[in-house]
């Protein structure tokens, strides 16, 4: 087997690792959306029949909001470890997007 100059293995690793992050993460985003807009539809219905009233949903939403934020410090951290400059990552999270 020859190898090219300047590819070693571990680039090659690390692009295949890019890849699938992208893959897996565009495949979460796109679930979550579906989840979302389910969650939305339910709420409609909700609100429409008179089971909840749209003041109830403001508040849970508040509520949500607030809880989102503290979480949103905790994921920044985590968000620094993804190789989002890399093209094999962008990639990857578009055929995720598109496929999921």
């Amino acid at each position: 087997m020859t190898s090219i100059p300047g590819i070693t293995e571990a680039s090659v690793v690390s692009l295949i690792v890019a890849f699938v992050l992208g893959l897996l993460i565009g495949f979460l985003i796109k679930n979550v959306i579906k989840v979302g807009i389910i969650i939305l539809a339910i709420v409609i219905i909700l609100i429409a029949v008179g089971a909840i009233t749209p003041t109830s949903v403001e508040h849970a939403l508040m509520s949500l909001g607030q809880t989102a934020t503290q979480a949103e410090s905790k994921v920044s951290t985590y968000l620094d470890l993804l190789p989002y400059n890399s093209i094999a990552f962008i990639i990857g999270l578009v055929i995720g997007l598109v496929k999921g």
